[in-house]
């Protein structure tokens, strides 16, 4: 029987090839390779009867780069599909597709954030881009935080939504208590159509409805390499004794909703009292 989700796919893919971006691997170290993708004008086409070589085969972004980082529940074309047609017109966008996302992959232990933002950074610069605005959502606003603090001169600016500095274990357990769960892969890995109505409840602010069907068949394409993402979300948390604020030199823009029920409007006010982010002089 046909799968309708994994059907999707070549449309959503050619959709956005219409919308000015196309498919590129990046090799980041041997046994990494994270997927992007990247402006059509930089891919240069090759010759006829010419090999083709990763650094010969890009070219340098011509307008403003602005890097858009997925969440935990999809990767970066089906979480960005409605926003990459409006933003191509003004700037030079990728979508990179994090460790264990839609073809990226690893054969690292290592599943911090740290590591995902060592990665984008090295993609991003094996791409020509040495200075972009992040846009990341949930777990790639995570991300994207760890990005800005290590590479401050890659990073202009950010706009960071639904997501926070880092995972805690006081904020990990009141969400947790809040949201009835015993776990954040419970949650965020359903193995079941029921488990997956309910990360759909709490992450949508319109409840959705679909044919059964439809979520089994999201259920087999979404949520691939579940091992691995189980590690991730166990690679999110760090003792409340750990953390350090860092001081943000780029301007930070935090887009929030107010009924977040995961990541609620509350932990986006404490970020705004608490970090140090740029303040633009008077």
């Amino acid at each position: 029987m046909v799968n309708l989700v994994a059907a999707q796919r070549p449309l959503l893919q050619g959709l956005m090839k219409m919308a000015g971006v196309q498919p590129h691997a990046v090799e980041i170290e041997p046994g990494t390779t994270m997927n992007f993708w990247v402006p059509r004008e930089t891919i240069e086409k090759p010759k006829k009867g010419e090999k083709i070589i990763e650094k010969e085969a890009l070219k340098k972004p011509s307008k403003p780069v602005v890097v858009l980082v997925h969440g935990f529940a999809a990767e970066g074309i089906v979480t960005w599909q409605f926003q990459v047609g409006a933003l191509t017109k003004k700037y030079s966008v990728y979508i990179p597709d994090l460790l264990f996302f839609g073809g990226s992959i690893t054969d690292e232990a290592d599943r911090s954030p740290t590591f995902q933002a060592q990665c984008l950074a090295t993609g991003l610069a094996k791409l020509g881009v040495d200075k972009c605005v992040l846009v990341g959502f949930s777990y790639g606003g995570m991300v994207s935080f760890k990005v800005a603090e290590l590479y401050p001169n890659l990073v202009q600016a950010m706009v960071v939504s639904g997501s926070i500095l880092a995972m805690t274990d006081s904020i990990n357990e009141t969400n947790l208590n809040r949201l009835g769960v015993s776990s954040s892969s419970e949650l965020l890995l359903p193995n079941s159509v029921k488990g997956l109505k309910a990360l759909l409840s709490v992450a949508t602010y319109k409840k959705l409805w679909f044919p059964s069907c439809l979520y089994k068949d999201f259920l087999e394409v979404m949520f691939a390499n579940r091992k691995e993402r189980a590690e991730l979300l166990e690679g999110l948390l760090i003792s409340n004794k750990d953390p350090t604020v860092p001081n943000f030199p780029q301007r930070v823009h935090l887009l929030w909703g107010e009924d977040d029920q995961i990541f609620n409007v509350e932990l986006a006010h404490n970020m705004k009292e608490y970090v140090r982010f740029y303040t633009p002089a008077a």
